[in-house]
């Protein structure tokens, strides 16, 4: 049983550029902050905005979990982005457009005489990537990759698709990337949602997200925190079930069968070990409340 070391029902992207913004996440309900150097930050301000992320995450961000997106290492930014990052106090740095294991090599390298701790996550946002995911996947086996963020925005202009609400055009990509995921261990969150104004149109996405197998979504916005971690949050009716699965198992008389009667229900045991990594889930974010 896979159990995430903390919730990541919601990551917040913030740009490294933008003090206040940053002051702001450290009252917000987000289960991590991704300070952003690279969409985010217009090119002359990138050394700054590294600078700053550096800075913030030294000062800290309480129970988040703290990310800082680099620049690509294509980019003037990238390298220096890395070194800045691997002598910081993040939990994770998270790269761009990885197209395939060779990718994951090169940040690897330059990422060797970082804290063993220090996470790789990527970001899945290109055409190439996702015809490769089991290779880039395979590449968490002995080193730091540990989580992929999908990039859908991105996905969307290579492919020139159309990113609506319903995304008809990715929902193949969606599923593929959590297989892929799953099979090497590998945590995933969904992509960003543009529409911040209209809640609804929102939650149906992270719903959706929620029904593909993502643990969680990346936001842009601080109003899309709320219904993200409710979505993403265990539901009492499933935590009364979960709990009912695993008391029943533990009764004597069901010892050593692989498949018992629940509350008029047939339960294998498949459905214990959800029950128990839903229960553990729930009490991990029971201590962030």
């Amino acid at each position: 049983m896979t159990i995430p070391d903390r919730p990541r029902r919601s990551a917040l992207f913030l740009p490294a550029s933008n003090a206040k913004a940053m002051a702001k996440a450290r009252t917000l309900p987000c289960d991590v902050v991704i300070l952003d150097l690279e969409d985010a930050v217009a090119p002359d301000a990138k050394v700054e905005a590294r600078e700053a992320a550096v800075a913030a995450v030294a000062e800290g961000f309480g129970d988040r979990e703290v990310v800082i997106r680099a620049n690509g290492l294509d980019s003037p930014w990238g390298e220096a982005d890395l070194l800045a990052i691997a002598s910081s106090k993040a939990d994770a740095v998270l790269v761009p457009k990885v197209n395939g294991p060779d990718d994951i090599a090169a940040y690897e390298k330059i990422l060797c005489a970082a804290p063993a701790e220090l996470q790789l996550w990527t970001m899945i946002e290109t055409c190439a990537s996702v015809a490769r995911l089991p290779e880039i996947a395979a590449c968490a086996e002995g080193g730091r990759l540990s989580l992929w963020v999908m990039g859908t925005n991105d996905l969307a202009k290579e492919m020139r698709a159309q990113l609506t609400p319903c995304r008809t055009p990715f929902l193949p990509f969606l599923s593929m990337a959590v297989a892929a995921a799953r099979a090497a261990g590998i945590a995933i969150l969904d992509g960003v949602c543009n529409e911040f104004r209209e809640l609804d149109v929102f939650r149906a996405e992270a719903e959706q997200g929620l029904m593909f197998g993502f643990d969680g979504k990346s936001l842009i916005h601080p109003a899309q925190i709320d219904p993200c971690n409710a979505v993403f949050s265990p539901s009492e009716a499933d935590l009364a079930w979960a709990n009912a699965v695993i008391e029943a198992f533990a009764l004597p008389e069901n010892q050593g069968k692989g498949a018992i009667r629940v509350e008029g229900k047939m339960a294998e045991l498949l459905h214990l070990e959800q029950a128990k990594r839903l229960v553990a889930v729930a009490e991990r974010i029971s201590t962030k409340a």
